[in-house]
C-alpha cells in the first residue's frame, strides 16, 4: 500500500513564529507488515511493535485462534496457515512493505540420530518458507520504491552448537538469503537484515529448557545456567519486546544504510 509520506521522509524544521506542527505520524502509518509464526513469543512482540507503529498487520500463525485473537487486538488480518505446507505459503499476500520471517521449529538430537524427515521439515519452515513469502513480496516493494526485510536469525545463524544441526543450518542458511536479498534489492530501496538473539524467553525456548535437560540428563535450572547462558556475559534469558523494539528500530526511519547486517543480540556470547 503506497502512502505519499514515506518513513524514510523527515518532516521540515517548525518555521519560527509558524503555526505549531501537528504531532508526528507513527513511523509505519499507511504500510502493511508480514510477520510469520506471529501468535506467541518473538513474532506476537514484533507484530505487536508494527502495529503500534502505524502498520497494518497480516498475523500469519499455524494456531489459528492465537492468531484471530491477536488480529483482532492489532485491527489486523489473521491467516491461519501450515507454513510446511509449499503450496499455503504462496497464498499469503504479496502486498507488504515489511516482511517479518520469524516462523521457526526446533529438534534437539546428535546427528547420527536425527531424523531425516525432521530435519526436511525444519529446513521447509525456516528457510523455504522466507524464500517463498519474499518471492512474492518483493516485486511490490520494488514498484513502490520502498521495503524492510528483517529476518529472525538467532546467535546459531552466527555460531554452532551441539544437537542443533537442522536448527543451526537453517539459521546460516537464512543469514545467507538475507545478505542476498540485501544485494539484489538495494537499488530498489529495499533493505534486508538479520536479528540474531540468543535465548528469548518464548514458548520455544521452554520447549528447549525441556529437551535439553533429557538430552543431557541435568536438571531443567541446570540447563539454562550451564548449557544456554554458559557463553553469555549477560545471564538472564532476552526479553521478545526487547527483540521487537530491535526489528522496528531496522524499518525505521534512519536504518535505510543499514543492510546485509546481522545484529546480535545474545548477551555477548558472539564476543568470546
Amino acid at each position: 500500500m503506497e502512502t505519499s509520506r514515506r518513513p524514510d521522509h523527515q518532516p521540515a524544521a517548525p518555521v519560527p513564529g509558524g503555526p505549531a506542527q501537528s504531532p508526528a505520524e507513527p513511523v509505519l502509518a499507511g504500510r502493511t507488515a508480514l510477520v510469520t509464526g506471529a501468535a506467541s513469543g518473538i513474532g506476537r512482540a514484533c507484530a505487536r511493535a508494527l502495529a503500534g507503529a502505524g502498520a497494518h498487520v497480516h498475523v500469519v500463525d499455524r494456531a489459528g485462534e492465537a492468531a484471530e485473537r491477536l488480529a483482532e487486538e492489532l485491527g489486523g488480518t489473521p491467516w491461519v496457515v501450515d507454513l510446511s505446507e509449499p503450496d499455503l505459503v504462496d497464498t499469503l499476500p504479496a502486498d507488504a512493505d515489511v516482511v517479518v520471517n520469524n516462523a521457526g521449529i526446533q529438534h534437539v538430537a546428535p546427528v547420527h540420530e536425527f531424523p531425516p524427515d525432521r530435519f526436511a521439515l525444519i529446513q521447509r519452515v525456516m528457510v523455504e518458507t522466507p524464500f517463498r513469502v519474499l518471492r512474492r513480496t518483493l516485486p511490490g516493494m520494488y514498484e513502490r520504491g520502498w521495503g524492510r526485510v528483517v529476518n529472525i536469525s538467532s546467535v546459531h545463524g552466527l555460531r554452532a552448537s551441539p544437537y542443533k544441526s537442522a536448527y543451526v543450518t537453517a539459521k546460516h542458511a537464512l543469514e545467507g538469503l538475507s545478505k542476498v536479498v540485501a544485494l539484489e534489492a538495494a537499488e530498489h530501496g529495499v533493505t534486508s537484515n538479520c536479528v540474531c538473539p540468543g535465548y528469548v524467553r518464548t514458548p520455544l525456548v521452554e520447549n528447549q529448557i525441556a529437551d535439553q535437560a533429557r538430552t543431557h540428563g541435568i536438571s531443567e535450572d541446570e540447563v539454562v545456567g550451564r548449557v544456554m547462558l554458559e557463553r553469555s556475559a549477560v545471564k538472564r534469558l532476552i526479553e521478545p519486546a526487547d527483540v521487537a523494539e530491535a526489528v522496528l528500530w531496522l524499518c525505521g526511519p534512519r536504518t535505510g544504510h543499514i543492510t546485509g547486517s546481522s545484529l546480535s543480540m545474545d548477551g555477548g556470547w558472539t564476543a568470546n
